[in-house]
């Protein structure tokens, strides 16, 4: 990838939010929080901010995660969108 040579735009350590979209199922939230937590520890998942859609399709997750690395966002991003559950990842 062309852009694995450009250096980033942010400095580590820092907040960093991730908006997490899926569908409303039982067990989403709880799902979304274990990936989270695999590459971020330290996450507080009550911290974890929901949002239903206005016709209940969907639930938002927000994860406000201390980011370490650009290494470790890009396997929280990947490891997200890879999940079954997960719609999309902003």
């Amino acid at each position: 990838m062309a852009d694995e040579a450009q250096p980033s735009l942010l400095e580590f350590p820092c907040d960093f939010p991730l908006k997490i979209i899926g569908f409303q199922r039982a067990g989403y939230a709880q799902a979304v929080l274990e990936v989270v937590r695999r590459h971020a520890p330290d996450y507080d998942g009550a911290q974890m901010q929901m949002r239903p859609s206005s016709k209940g399709k969907y639930l938002s997750l927000t994860c406000t995660i201390r980011a370490t690395s650009r290494e470790q966002l890009d396997g929280l991003y990947q490891a997200l969108c890879d999940h079954p559950l997960v719609v999309k990842v902003l």
